[in-house]
């Protein structure tokens, strides 16, 4: 019996430590850095998603998509069903996934906004610190900014952020970010979009 509740704690110690993904702490202020970018770090892939109070209708995505094109292109170039079907069927994944256990109305509320999910890539052991800054609709340009500490890291990793719930709802949707890899206090990677100033 004895045996059985150390190795469970030993167990539950185990993936506290290693499994247990950082949460991101938000900066009171943001201080500006030196930049000295370096080949060894940098980003691979950027995935940003909008999760929206209402659920598109289905085909309304490929319908938005296909409006943005001239009016000679749009016969050419109109997205057909199965193209259509595709494109809905990964928005409906990507928000059944965002909305997983949340049961209630509120639960879901909580979980509207903007969510980025940074791919990164270190080819050497480092401590890195992985920032996001970004601006959202209502602050105009105030500054906000996230960031999550990692210590010894190489190779490939994933970082999420996520700007949701009161903040998203008193604030409205983030307009311009950049992410910041960040090693000894000096800028070695960026990612940004193309509103960013």
């Amino acid at each position: 019996m004895r045996f059985i509740s150390a190795a469970l704690g030993l167990l539950i110690a185990a993936n506290a430590l290693f499994g247990a993904t950082n949460e991101p702490r938000v900066l009171e202020k943001v201080t500006p850095l030196p930049v000295a970018l370096s080949k060894d770090f940098e980003f691979r892939k950027t995935k940003l998603f909008f999760l929206s109070e209402k659920a598109p209708k289905p085909g309304e995505h490929a319908q938005q998509s296909a409006s943005k094109l001239s009016p000679g292109a749009l016969s050419s170039a109109a997205p057909t069903q199965k193209t259509a079907t595709l494109a809905d069927a990964q928005i409906v994944f990507e928000r059944q996934y965002r909305l997983f256990g949340a049961v209630t109305g509120l639960d879901q509320r909580q979980r509207c906004g903007d969510y980025f999910d940074f791919f990164w890539r270190a080819k050497r052991p480092a401590d890195v610190t992985v920032r996001l800054e970004y601006r959202q609709e209502k602050l105009h340009d105030f500054v906000q900014a996230q960031e999550i500490s990692y210590r010894n890291m190489r190779g490939t990793h994933k970082t999420e952020f996520k700007v949701i719930g009161d903040d998203y709802f008193d604030d409205g949707r983030v307009i311009a970010w950049r992410c910041l890899l960040i090693e000894n206090s000096r800028i070695v990677a960026e990612n940004r979009s193309y509103m960013w100033k």
